[in-house]
């Protein structure tokens, strides 16, 4: 079989990637420093992903697996160097840790002068995630390897639609390796960033024009997901799906989306009726009930959701930019502001800087609105009438 190596054996390496790879009959290494669940992945050389919707559980074994502990160095060097895909799946700010893995594996390929591409996927919540990983691996090896990284080694760009809450600890505490997701299983890849030929990988779409599907991600799929969790929040809804029932935030959903898809055409000469199709899709997939998402999870780190070029205030200057007033978007930005939850230290910190700064200070700091852009005009009136107590009255 080849091999796989996945670095990060949590909710997308384990819950997304590890399927994809085992069901392209890969042999999957897992690399994590979850001693328990590396333990237990070790002692059944195997584990299940439990694929839930409103309809169906189906329970999917993911095998042959192997974990490796991120300190076994050397063992990880000798994988890595007979592998031909892998991925990262460790949070962004992991990436500059993973590096020195990664180079020594590509370092003993050089050794061994093995000329087959190794093409590495990066699973990560981070702009540019291929380019910035390739930078911190160039920097850890040797000038007389770095041109050998260069040819043979692929850091390819994807984009993560799987939802995959995390595990309840009572979940965890019973089975390290349980997760459960949704079926969906698409995963885009940059094309252009691939070396040698792109293998036949189960879910995994090599595409060309690689930037809409990134858009497609931000602007509609995250999107959205900030709009229910910050209107959600305002009438005091647990989970996700509990919003989507509510008319008045469907209907909303509907409209901040469409102003968002508005813009994505204009940018990216995209047909609109399939934005139209995944929007359909995604809101489908959002009342997943068994999936159990919360609406804290869904809105925390409300302060990287509201930045400049990200899923809200991008989706808004799009927008604008082909002469769409989004209305809409700016009510799902001031909510985002109003994202007063006490178990999110992120949501904290902004109103605390709320508080210290006045709203039109934070709005330029966080969002890099000012106060004269209409934008910023349609937030703070949007953001008013939610202190007001009047957030979702017509007019």
């Amino acid at each position: 079989m080849p091999i796989a190596v996945i670095f990060g054996a949590g909710n997308i390496g384990r819950g997304f990637i590890g399927q994809l790879f085992s069901e392209s009959h890969y042999d999957v290494n897992f690399v994590d420093v979850d001693e328990a669940l590396i333990r237990r992945l070790n002692e059944r050389k195997a584990y299940q992903v439990h694929l839930v919707s409103n309809e169906r559980t189906e329970v999917v074994e993911v095998a042959p697996v192997k974990a490796f502990h991120a300190q076994q160095e050397d063992a990880i060097a000798e994988v890595l160097a007979q592998a031909t895909v892998a991925a990262t799946a460790v949070g962004a700010r992991a990436l500059p840790s993973l590096a020195p893995l990664v180079a020594a594996g590509i370092m003993r390929r050089a050794k061994q002068n093995l000329k087959q591409p190794l093409n590495i996927l990066l699973c990560e919540n981070l702009k540019d995630a291929a380019a910035v990983f390739r930078d911190l691996v160039l920097e850890q090896l040797p000038k007389d390897v770095q041109p050998f990284c260069q040819q043979y080694i692929g850091f390819v760009d994807t984009v993560i639609g799987r939802m995959v809450p995390p595990p309840t600890p009572e979940m965890r505490a019973q089975d390290p390796t349980y997760i459960a997701v949704e079926p969906y299983k698409e995963l885009p890849v940059d094309k252009s960033a691939w070396k040698g030929e792109v293998p036949s990988i189960v879910g995994m779409q090599a595409c060309d024009n690689f930037a809409v599907y990134t858009a497609r991600k931000l602007y509609v799929h995250n999107c959205g997901h900030a709009c229910l969790a910050y209107w959600g929040f305002l009438k005091g809804y647990t989970y996700g799906y509990e919003a989507l029932e509510d008319k008045q935030i469907t209907e909303g959903l509907e409209k901040a989306l469409s102003e968002s898809i508005q813009g994505i055409v204009a940018a990216y000469g995209v047909q609109r009726a399939w934005l139209e199709e995944h929007k359909r899709d995604l809101l489908t997939r959002f009342a997943n009930r068994a999936l159990g998402d919360t609406i804290i999870r869904l809105g925390r780190d409300p302060i990287r959701k509201l930045a400049p070029k990200d899923r809200l205030i991008g989706a808004a200057h799009l927008a604008e930019q082909c002469g769409v007033k989004p209305i809409t978007l700016a009510f799902g930005i001031a909510a985002g502001y109003c994202f007063d939850a006490k178990e999110d230290e992120i949501a904290v910190s902004l109103q605390q800087m709320i508080n210290e700064l006045g709203i039109e200070e934070t709005l330029s700091r966080v969002s890099g609105l000012m106060q004269n852009q209409p934008l910023t005009q349609m937030v703070m009136a949007h953001y008013n009438r939610i202190k007001q107590g009047r957030a979702f009255e017509e007019g």
